[in-house]
């Protein structure tokens, strides 16, 4: 089949930009060279929505967050993604640190953004008790908020996919041919996709991409952000996101709540070799715990029950790398999206979208368009009356599978059923959160394959943690 609009890479960007592409009748195909969407920078993310203070003004990124932290806040709700307005604070320890605060409230009153306000170290005290008593001032951020950066990107996906759009997994391309009516992408088991235009999101892959079509105008440069995570016994420990200043290399450490409930701590920003280099390093958590515990000294490293790295995409200039290539007609290239990439997933979206129109791309409104999703998490917001009640309707609900994360077969069967459907361990795991618990799936884990060889029909031996290659058993005794 030929479609209107391939797009290689099924991560945040690639996710929404497809949802933005099925409001139009167009035929849509997403690309991913992994076993299931969110596998890159998607998936090891702070999950931070930015304010919008910190871009340089007048870049692509200052003017896609402005534009983007609204709009995201707008598709979470169309999507039912959890989220929270919990606000953050860029924390100074010291007058020279303070004048910095104030350059970036300066800054993002240029960059269009009112929330903000500047604390004393005191003033901030009074609303994080737990901030450390060497913070001087803080730029207070208002508009500011956390989300699952997955459940994002499983959401967009699959709200493209339930308008008409087409994914398909372990496509990892590795030949593109441009032809007179657009291009012919190959993938390494040889499956072919015709499309009129190609759109480069395939992140830290971004570059080879490009290379493969034609285009060697940019190179990604890998940078690994290592991270702990924390029981959701720490959850409380502050309500703000919690920043330090920003350096040259990124925003620094972060002490933050997740959407879901626990404590994030994290990320470092380490150039690395090899985009997919995710490794965690002992000099890389020391880090992160030290720098954590400057910002907020109570927190409490005994409670760790994952460490991770996730590496993003960047580039030399800085900015995000948005528009069609100026070598190789009908190719768009959508690359270097890293912070605030996340932030700005939906303003990036319409952007491109928009870049297409002026190119003279024919836009007719899908009029079967459904911009709301399923709440997955419906059932873990009844009342236990409700519940029982639902239970009585569909017993499997009543079934607990994760006893950490209280998830029931239910929701599990809704995993591996519902677009995109699971197909491997983290792949349920980053739907139901079953797994993600104190045991870190040690109790639910023989039960999830089961229920994943039964739905697939296929033998436990074929099951996998994540894609081929990560067989969990080999066979019988």
């Amino acid at each position: 089949m030929s479609y209107d609009v391939v797009i290689a890479g099924a991560g945040m960007i690639g996710g929404m930009l497809a949802r933005e592409l099925s409001k139009y009748r167009l035929r849509i195909c997403i690309l991913e060279k992994e076993n299931d969407v969110a596998c890159g920078a998607s998936r090891a993310n702070s999950g931070i929505i930015h304010g919008g203070y910190d871009p340089e003004p007048g870049t692509l990124k200052a003017k896609l967050n402005t534009a983007g932290v609204d709009k995201l806040y707008a598709v979470a709700e169309e999507l039912s993604v959890p989220y929270r307005k919990n606000r953050s604070m860029v924390c100074a320890f010291g007058r020279q640190e303070d004048a910095t605060v104030e350059m970036l409230y300066q800054r993002g009153l240029e960059n269009g953004i009112t929330d903000l306000e500047i604390l004393t170290g005191d003033e901030a005290r009074k609303i994080e008790p737990n901030l450390s008593e060497s913070v001087s001032s803080v730029l207070h951020v208002k508009n500011a908020g956390i989300i699952c950066p997955y459940q994002l990107t499983i959401a967009a996906v699959g709200s493209a996919m339930d308008n008409g759009a087409e994914l398909k997994l372990n496509f990892e391309i590795n030949r593109i041919e441009k032809t007179a009516d657009g291009f012919v992408v190959t993938s390494a088991d040889g499956e072919q996709v015709t499309g009129k235009y190609l759109i480069n999101c395939a992140g830290t892959g971004s570059d080879r991409i490009a290379k493969l079509a034609g285009d060697e105008s940019f190179t990604i440069i890998p940078r690994a952000g290592e991270y702990l995570l924390m029981d959701k016994t720490e959850g409380s420990r502050v309500d703000h996101t919690i920043f330090q200043v920003p350096t040259v290399d990124g925003k620094g450490i972060l002490v933050t709540p997740t959407a879901d409930g626990n404590l994030l701590i994290g990320p470092t920003a380490t150039a690395v070799q090899g985009a997919n280099n995710t490794r965690t390093t002992p000099d890389g958590l020391a880090a992160v715990q030290r720098l954590a515990l400057k910002s907020v000294p109570s927190v409490n490293l005994r409670s760790v029950i994952t460490s991770f790295a996730g590496v993003r995409a960047s580039v030399a200039g800085g900015d995000f790398i948005i528009g069609f290539s100026e070598s190789v007609e009908n190719l768009m290239n959508v690359a270097a999206i890293d912070s605030p990439g996340l932030t700005c997933c939906v303003a990036i979206a319409e952007y491109v979208v928009s870049l297409m129109q002026q190119r003279g791309v024919a836009f007719t409104p899908n009029p079967e368009f459904v911009s709301r999703r399923q709440d997955v998490h419906a059932f873990h917001k009844m009342s236990n009356t409700e519940k029982n009640a639902y239970i009585r309707q569909h017993p499997e609900f009543g079934k607990i599978v994760c006893r950490c994360e209280g998830i029931s077969e239910g929701e599990i069967l809704q995993a591996l059923r519902m677009n995109p459907p699971a197909r491997d361990v983290d792949g349920v795991k980053r739907r139901t959160r079953s797994g993600m618990g104190r045991c870190q799936g040690g109790f639910c884990g023989p039960t999830v394959m089961k229920m994943i060889a039964q739905e697939l029909g296929i033998p436990k031996e074929q099951v996998t943690k994540s894609g081929k290659g990560s067989e969990i058993v080999s066979g019988k005794r």
